[in-house]
């Protein structure tokens, strides 16, 4: 009789043991799926954003014919971001092409005609609310990979974590320090 209450407590304890596992390495499962899930959000927003530059390149264009450094750093830029991979590649890639509209704006402030015309305010428009938009999806994706790479580096969960090979996620960061700042504003 106590050697059977002895399997029988064996088992019970083999049966937690493997419970735990499964239910560990499905958490940590869910959370790089939350990651790559949110990673898409970005990236849909950044070729939304991708598809927008031409447009207000060649509407600027029209007014500053004479800019044409500014307009071949805004393309060679945009083409970079798009045939970038990976977080920092593109974080990287990005950074460059919001410096590079960021000279293509100081150009149109220039040009108070341009400012004025109807499809100038709507690309504008439309660029700001996709600028906004990456920001809440670049938020959503580093609290999904701050949870995801703390799960996997907490004990005991970093012990199923390193079995399955899960690597920590790279956060997606803005890497200019100029991009950092407040902007100062006058009036």
């Amino acid at each position: 009789m106590g050697a059977l209450i002895a399997v029988i407590v064996v088992v019970v304890i083999i049966l937690i043991v493997v419970l735990w596992y499964i239910s560990t390495r499905n958490g940590i499962i869910a959370s790089r799926n939350r990651v790559e899930e949110s990673w898409s959000g970005i990236d849909v927003q950044l070729k939304r954003r991708h598809d927008l530059v031409p447009n207000l390149v060649e509407t600027v264009k029209g007014y500053a014919t004479h800019e044409q450094q500014v307009f071949e750093n805004v393309t060679k830029a945009r083409a970079e971001a798009m045939a970038t991979t990976g977080v920092e590649d593109t974080a990287q890639a990005e950074g460059a092409l919001t410096r590079a509209m960021a000279d293509l704006r100081a150009v149109a402030e220039n040009y108070p005609d341009l400012k004025a015309t109807e499809n100038f305010q709507q690309l504008s428009r439309n660029l700001s609310e996709l600028e906004d938009e990456i920001q809440a999806s670049r938020r959503i994706y580093n609290s999904n990979v701050q949870s995801f790479n703390t799960k996997i580096q907490q004990f005991p969960a970093s012990i199923v974590a390193g079995q399955g090979n899960f690597e920590a996620k790279v956060f997606f960061e803005i890497t200019d320090a100029a991009e950092r700042e407040t902007p100062n504003v006058s009036f």
